[in-house]
């Protein structure tokens, strides 16, 4: 077949393409059926499967002339499930949540300057706060991303500032860099953060931080509800109980708070 000059990303998008079509097979598969499924030319499919197996992402039998997908492809797919291991035991944690607030419990993490949330159980209110698993938030404009920052040293946060800036979603976000420190002290001092209507006008979120074995954050937990059921008082008492249910997932998880 007589195939069009390739960039570097077209070229990265091929590799990931026999990749995938390798995972897919037991058995492995043969250089020509993974040429025809990909749409390559066979010469380039070798070469493309040359250069995985150089770095460990697939390997070749000799005897048989299949390709496998290679260790290096397991160590790196497993660090995401590494990394994200305590989203199943904190379902328990963010039911209880949802029961003992009445309000939608979530779990989240930092990735690329936004909080995405990864978990979430729903109230049962008729009127209730909605941001589905997926969704990601600008950091500072959440509270679980605000209660991950607070365990980060403060010229970490500046970095995380100059490289994605601050996002006003609402007239109550934080857009001032002196704002955002002084608003994390205060996570610091209490020990639970607040989004106070900054992502979106009339929700309120109260959350804490989730500690990993290496004493570091493994991810947030938070309590979402609209602000006129979030009233000053609800916040505070929410933030007790945040911060008790995020210490017992964290000894689940086998973490600690650092020393």
């Amino acid at each position: 077949m007589t195939e069009k000059p390739t960039g570097g990303v077209q070229s990265v998008e091929r590799a990931l393409t026999l990749l995938e079509l390798m995972a897919a097979t037991e058995d492995g598969a043969r250089l020509s059926d993974l040429a025809r499924s990909a749409g390559l030319a066979a010469s380039t499919a070798h070469r493309l499967l040359t250069t995985l197996e150089q770095r460990g992402f697939a390997q070749s039998d000799a005897a048989s002339g299949r390709w496998h997908i290679g260790q290096r492809s397991f160590a790196v797919g497993s660090a995401y499930t590494r990394q994200r291991n305590f989203v199943v035991p904190a379902l328990p944690f963010l039911r209880r949540l949802r029961d003992m607030t009445r309000e939608t419990a979530n779990l989240g993490v930092i990735e690329n300057g936004e909080v995405v949330t990864l978990s979430q159980v729903e109230s049962r209110e008729i009127m209730r706060a909605i941001s589905p698993p997926g969704g990601r938030v600008p950091v500072l404009c959440s509270g679980m991303g605000k209660a991950i920052l607070a365990t980060w040293e403060d010229a970490a946060i500046d970095r995380l500032i100059d490289r994605h800036g601050l996002r006003a979603m609402t007239p109550r976000s934080l857009t001032d860099r002196a704002a955002v420190h002084k608003e994390i002290g205060l996570v610091r001092a209490r020990g639970y953060a607040l989004d106070d209507e900054e992502f979106v006008l009339g929700l309120r979120c109260v959350a804490a931080v989730v500690w990993s074995p290496q004493a570091e954050a493994a991810c947030a937990i938070s309590v979402s509800g609209l602000a006129a059921r979030m009233t000053p008082e609800k916040v505070a008492e929410t933030g007790t109980i945040v911060m008790r249910l995020a210490a017992e997932l964290t000894a689940t998880l086998g973490g600690r708070p650092p020393e």
